[in-house]
């Protein structure tokens, strides 16, 4: 897969600002040969209570608060991993979670780590699916989207080669802030995921 690997500067500005120009973009591996056009993001941020980062900074949120362009990866549920791309500038708290994407490249390898009973829709559709099939979890918290003078073949992010039409509303499932609309998708796209209110959005507590 080809294309030019976006820069630290396209990361370094507001995190709903970055999940919208996001979609139609590539997340490509050249050391497995995989690579997925990104459908549906979350943005984040330190000032609304849904972020991770909203308390400030800790152990598991250090990374949102460093530089742009690295990837922070969390555990949810106590069973699944969910991968993020750092956003804004050092010290802000902000991200954008990866919540689905359409295979172009290496879908043997994709579906390997997702296991045969995956099926084609359900491949990449939802963070934790997605984040499994790219293989990222613990050790990739930290590690840099944005290539080197050297590239080592990790998995980078391509520009799209046009903008697709983007719908956009509120997050999926979660509690607090429920209503601000920063989940953002390609219209129409069939993989999007369904969305589903937290059932006690918005309580206190």
């Amino acid at each position: 897969m080809t294309g030019r690997a976006l820069d630290r500067a396209f990361f370094a500005r507001p995190s709903p600002v970055v999940a919208g120009d996001l979609l139609g973009c590539v997340l490509a591996c050249p050391r497995d040969g995989t690579a997925v056009r990104i459908i549906e993001v979350e943005a984040y941020d330190q000032s609304e209570p849904a972020a991770h980062s909203h308390r400030g900074p800790t152990p598991r949120t250090a990374v949102m608060f460093g530089p742009a362009g690295h990837l922070y990866t969390y555990f949810t549920y106590g069973m699944h991993w969910c991968a993020n791309v750092v956003t804004g500038q050092p010290g802000e708290g902000q991200a954008v979670l990866f919540r689905a994407a359409e295979v172009l490249a290496g879908q043997e390898v994709l579906r390997g780590r997702r296991g045969e009973g995956a099926s084609d829709r359900d491949l990449l559709r939802g963070p934790a699916r997605l984040a499994r099939a790219l293989g990222l979890g613990r050790e990739h918290d930290g590690a840099d989207l944005v290539p080197g003078r050297h590239d080592d073949g990790r998995l980078r992010v391509l520009a799209r080669q046009h903008a697709p039409a983007v719908a956009r509303g509120p997050r999926v499932g979660v509690r607090l802030a429920a209503d601000l609309p920063w989940r953002f998708w390609i219209a129409d796209h069939p993989l999007v995921s369904a969305y589903r209110r937290h059932p006690r959005a918005d309580q206190a507590g």
